[in-house]
């Protein structure tokens, strides 16, 4: 097995690992309830009966609806929602922060150079579009605008994994804490 492969493997069994110790901590499965209309179909009113319910059983719910995601759903849940998406582009992130309104939003700029990026992508993204096979992939044929003024650089280049981790607990457990 390729190393990436590995790679891959071994961050799918970690991914399994915590999902079950959350359903054992929590005592209960996730699942999604994918409630479908046309807008004023009453999707959202019905929606809030079972997170209600269920919640007063100790479980935890929350309702997902267009209105609440574009106020900040995390917040609203009492949550500290992890998110890892590209976000190439200044603006777009500009506009999640204000979407987010009163609520804290922290921006962390995750680094390494792209030799390093290239040696550790277990989809070989990187190689396709090198080849030509993806366009407008980012970091290659498409622009990445690092952020101007995070919260957080993490560089994972120079530093391990557990002290990357330890690094990201603190920074949230310190601007989180209640």
């Amino acid at each position: 097995m390729p190393p990436n492969a590995r790679a891959a493997a071994r961050k799918t069994l970690r991914v399994k690992q915590l999902i079950a110790e959350r359903c054992a901590r929590s005592g209960q499965v996730g699942a999604i309830l994918w409630l479908t209309g046309l807008s004023g179909a009453g999707k959202s009113t019905l929606a809030m009966a079972p997170e209600r319910a269920l919640f007063d059983r100790g479980w935890n719910a929350y309702t997902i609806d267009g209105d609440n995601v574009r106020r900040g759903l995390t917040a609203d849940a009492g949550l500290v929602c992890v998110t890892a998406f590209i976000s190439p582009f200044d603006d777009d992130r500009g506009r999640a922060r204000a979407m987010a309104g009163h609520r804290l939003f922290l921006e962390v700029c995750v680094k390494s150079e792209l030799e390093t990026r290239e040696a550790r992508d277990p989809k070989g993204l990187y190689g396709k579009a090198r080849r030509g096979e993806i366009k407008g992939f980012t970091g290659i044929d498409s622009p990445y605008e690092e952020p101007s003024t995070p919260d957080l650089v993490i560089d994972t280049q120079h530093a391990g994994e557990s002290a990357r981790i330890a690094q990201l607990v603190s920074f949230v457990i310190e601007r989180c804490g209640a």
